[in-house]
């Protein structure tokens, strides 16, 4: 007899994931082939991500985030905001929440579609070449190009999460090109493989790059473009330390059903 697992289905500027509401412990934490299943977009539900909430001491909910090829990740931005929305149509939470994630405790607020996610602070930003290297809650590399549009991102992206600096533990790659006041941001994500529709820990990253190679101090707020839609990022800088960062961006339920 087969069991039934509950689904729903959320996608945050593109980025999509499976959400399982596991208060009760019923899904198997260890199953990384059934998670990698249900993330085939053939075979199975389809999705970047799937994520468990679950019950945690002293927060709303625990957010226990996997990647599409079934092992447990690092810090998944938009995935935090499409969580934050799956608690309120829960009636776990209403406009505020704090949450546990794997990187450490986020505050965020919903109002309607648009989530702001309270992001960790990040005080070491390393240069690989021309590229910069930032962890914000997921290792990210961020590189200026031009014609961002035509740009190979999947093979660029793909070499460098595979070469012998970042191979072993793999690394998130951003392309971004200046568009008006903010940017344009494509990203090859590690544990997907391939090139995603957003992604909020990178859009995070660039944000944070960028305002390092155009000199801001201060409170800054960048409208960053992704290919599934349009991003948020604001923080407050001082030389390379970032702190009050959020990513603010739609996160809005798809289908539920049974599988």
């Amino acid at each position: 007899m087969h069991k039934k697992i509950k689904f729903f289905k959320y996608q945050g500027a593109g980025n999509d994931f499976i959400l399982i509401d596991n208060r009760k412990g019923f899904f198997d934490r260890e199953n990384e082939t059934l998670v990698r299943d249900l993330c085939e977009r053939r075979f199975g539900i389809g999705a970047d991500g799937l994520m468990l909430l679950q019950d945690t001491k002293n927060y709303d909910f625990e957010m226990v985030y996997y990647n599409a090829d079934g092992r447990e990740g690092t810090m998944c931005g938009n995935g935090g905001r499409c969580i934050v929305a799956f608690a309120r149509d829960l009636g776990l939470i209403q406009n505020k929440t704090a949450f546990l994630a794997v990187d450490s405790e986020h505050m965020a607020d919903i109002y309607g579609t648009q989530v702001n996610l309270g992001m960790i602070d990040v005080a070491q930003v390393n240069r690989d070449s021309d590229a910069y290297v930032l962890n914000t809650g997921s290792p990210h590399y961020i590189k200026i190009v031009e014609d961002l549009k035509n740009f190979p991102v999947y093979d660029a992206g793909y070499a460098i999460r595979n070469n012998d600096s970042y191979s072993v533990n793999g690394i998130n790659v951003n392309f971004v090109e200046k568009e008006g006041e903010g940017y344009f941001l494509r990203t090859f994500e590690r544990g997907v493989e391939d090139e995603t529709y957003a992604c909020g820990t990178g859009a995070t990253a660039a944000a944070m790059a960028m305002a390092i190679h155009e000199n801001r101090e201060g409170d800054i707020e960048f409208p960053i473009r992704v290919m599934g839609g349009q991003l948020y990022i604001s923080f407050h800088k001082e030389g390379n330390t970032f702190t009050n960062v959020f990513l603010k961006g739609p996160a809005t339920f798809v289908f539920d059903g049974e599988i």
